[in-house]
């Protein structure tokens, strides 16, 4: 069993206890997927997408009737790497299955043998390479078709799905669109960050995946239930911590789970035992936390047009910042003019710095907007 020592976890998914409540959320998601529906699922980054979906992968009754694979394609940039990635991830799942269910994939997915091996017991080992996808329509092909034969229906999770539309291969969201709504024996829950972007996608009569969706935001989690798991977990290593001091916490980073549970993570560490963490711990856990990504920032500043800086550093001031090319917003900050405005806009909303929600422009990181706001 794995040993915890802090139990507000930041990274990755332990197991329910350090899961803080999203029951309504959770049977939501379920009813979706186990009733035939595909599902778009979207919010603002770091507000524990993945985590909910993990959690629910987790569950007694998906665990037993269903294969289940996550897959996160930030990191991709064309089709090939997509479908390396949801290969890897297909592999990995199976092994622990046995022979017979790893063999049914082995059988149908002929353009990846090459990449496995087996050893004297019949047991599989991966050396699966980008470079073993040779035509990434055939490998997708296949790969669909074990799915539409496993002998569990299949629940794939694709997080940061918007990356598709920047592939370069022409026509991939009418091919994954139909190969998806082909095969009766998998659902799909397309997990989304870049809010614009993924509603477009699904929302756009334009576009294939319109309306083939059930949709699903995910918001913050209630502050009273975040109170209650916080409060417990440090109740449950002799420490308190004051419903106010979570309170300041929330409302600063508006909610967004990764940002709450990262800084209460680190005032739980500044507490001793028996003791109390209070209001004014805050800061000092905050200069620990920026401090750490200090070093990160500056380079990430440096190697940014000035153009885009004199941007970013504006937004951080302002917050929630609208009407970007407006003369008043240029001549607030100083900025050059409206259009070197629109052209840096472009590239910090390319590079994820910044995320737009209705007519609001607001910095995805908000530690580094705290950062910002200190040095500029």
């Amino acid at each position: 069993m794995k040993i915890i020592k802090n139990p507000f976890i930041t990274a990755g998914y332990i197991s329910p206890e350090y899961f803080c409540n999203r029951d309504a959320e959770s049977e939501q998601l379920i009813n979706e997927i186990i009733n035939g529906n595909n599902l778009a699922l979207i919010s603002t980054r770091r507000m524990g997408k993945t985590g909910l979906i993990q959690h629910c992968f987790q569950k007694k009754s998906i665990k037993a009737d269903y294969y289940t694979f996550f897959v996160d394609i930030y990191a991709s940039k064309s089709l090939r790497d997509f479908i390396f990635m949801l290969s890897k991830v297909i592999l990995e799942t199976l092994k622990p299955h046995g022979k017979k269910v790893f063999h049914q994939f082995w059988d149908k997915v002929k353009s990846l043998q090459a990449g496995i091996s087996f050893d004297m017991t019949g047991n599989p080992s991966f050396h699966l390479g980008l470079g073993d996808i040779q035509s990434p329509e055939a490998t997708l092909d296949e790969l669909f078709k074990y799915l539409a034969i496993a002998d569990k229906p299949c629940l794939i999770a694709i997080d940061e799905f918007q990356q598709i539309t920047a592939y370069p291969e022409k026509n991939v969201e009418a091919i994954l669109r139909t190969y998806i709504q082909q095969c009766t024996n998998a659902h799909f829950i397309f997990a989304g960050s870049q809010q614009h972007i993924v509603g477009n996608l699904f929302l756009s009569a334009a576009r294939p995946f319109y309306q083939s969706v059930s949709m699903m935001h995910l918001g913050s989690i209630d502050l009273q239930e975040y109170t209650k798991f916080a409060k417990h977990h440090f109740e449950m290593n002799n420490k308190k911590i004051t419903a106010k001091t979570i309170e300041i916490i929330y409302n600063r980073f508006e909610g967004i789970t990764w940002y709450v549970q990262k800084t209460v993570h680190i005032l739980y560490t500044m507490t001793p035992v028996h003791g109390i963490c209070k209001e004014e711990m805050i800061e000092e856990a905050l200069r620990n936390v920026i401090d750490s990504f200090r070093y990160a920032y500056s380079e990430t500043l440096f190697r940014l047009p000035e153009k885009q800086k004199e941007l970013l550093i504006a937004i951080a001031k302002e917050g929630n910042a609208q009407a970007l090319t407006s003369g008043a917003f240029v001549k607030k900050y100083k900025l050059t003019s409206g259009s070197s405005v629109q052209a840096g806009l472009k590239g910090l909303l390319e590079k994820d710095f910044i995320t737009k929600e209705k007519e609001f422009y607001k910095i995805y990181d908000k530690f580094l907007s705290v950062w910002l706001l200190e040095n500029y």
